[in-house]
This record gives structure tokens, C-alpha cells and sequence, in this order.
């Protein structure tokens, strides 16, 4: 197997129950592009040693506006935009490890988005794939780009 680029898609579990997602990004996340969309934004956070737990409000089907910095596949991108929500789980900002950057959040302050420093390595909570998140075919533009600029550096 020897894919250019990865998306680890959303899922009904926690991180510690995400089968293969977790090793995916423990295996490939130093040398590939890995994009994680919901559950795998929060197999991200919990890989590199971030708190994934219960959120204080449940999410399921609703929007929000979405405020990032502007970096990587947030690039580009309206700020705010926004995005549907499908989550109960969140990645908590306190426990952020040095080595993830928060890149985007709800004016609530939950995170909507990471992305590791070293790494190809990044995550959005909500769901750029639904026709609900405007922008969320930018999005996946960006990350397809990542993905061609590094497979040919």
C-alpha cells in the first residue's frame, strides 16, 4: 500500500474504539498528508495526546459558524463559515499538547480544528463533506493540494 494522501472519515465510536484509524495515523502521519473529519479530527487529538471526551452540548445535524486562523486547508477560506455538526465528543483546548495547533473554533470555544506542527497531519470536527458546510469543497481542494505539493517536493 502506498497512498499519496488519507482521509480517516467519521464514525459511530470513541478514539480507543476507532479500529485501524489510530495506528493510520501513528504509522503514516510523519511522512503523509492525513486529513480527519469528525471522528478522525478526535483519533488525531487523542493520538498525539490530547483529552477526547463527552462535549458540553451534543451536536447532531446543526450548524455553526466556525472561526480559524487561516493556515493549511482552512487557507483561503471565509472567516467564519459555516459548517454542520454531528458530535457528542470533543477534543478539550486545556489539554492541547505542544506538538497540535488549534486552527479553528466556535465562538463557544470548542474546537472545530488541529493540525500537528511538524506533520501533514490535520483535523476538522465538522463535516466538510456535507452540502451543509458551504465552503467545504474548498476545504477538500486545500487538502488535495497538500496532498499534490508533497507528494511532489
Amino acid at each position: 500500500m502506498s497512498p499519496d494522501g488519507i482521509i480517516i472519515s467519521p464514525g459511530p465510536c470513541t478514539p480507543s474504539e476507532a479500529g485501524i484509524s489510530n495506528e493510520v495515523i501513528k504509522f503514516f502521519g510523519s511522512h503523509l498528508p492525513i486529513l480527519g473529519v469528525c471522528l478522525g479530527h478526535q483519533c488525531i487529538g487523542d493520538v498525539y495526546g490530547a483529552t477526547v471526551d463527552r462535549a458540553n452540548e451534543i451536536r447532531h445535524g446543526k450548524t455553526s459558524m466556525v472561526n480559524h486562523n487561516g493556515t493549511g486547508i482552512l487557507t483561503g477560506l471565509p472567516n467564519p463559515f459555516e459548517a454542520i455538526r454531528y458530535h457528542s465528543l470533543a477534543v478539550y483546548e486545556d489539554s492541547i499538547p505542544d506538538c497540535l495547533e488549534i486552527t479553528a473554533w466556535t465562538d463557544e470555544g470548542i474546537i472545530m480544528g488541529l493540525r500537528h506542527k511538524e506533520y501533514p497531519v490535520e483535523g476538522v470536527q465538522f463535516h466538510p463533506e456535507s452540502i451543509l458546510t458551504p465552503v467545504g469543497h474548498d476545504l477538500l481542494k486545500n487538502f488535495l493540494n497538500l496532498v499534490d505539493n508533497y507528494t511532489h517536493r
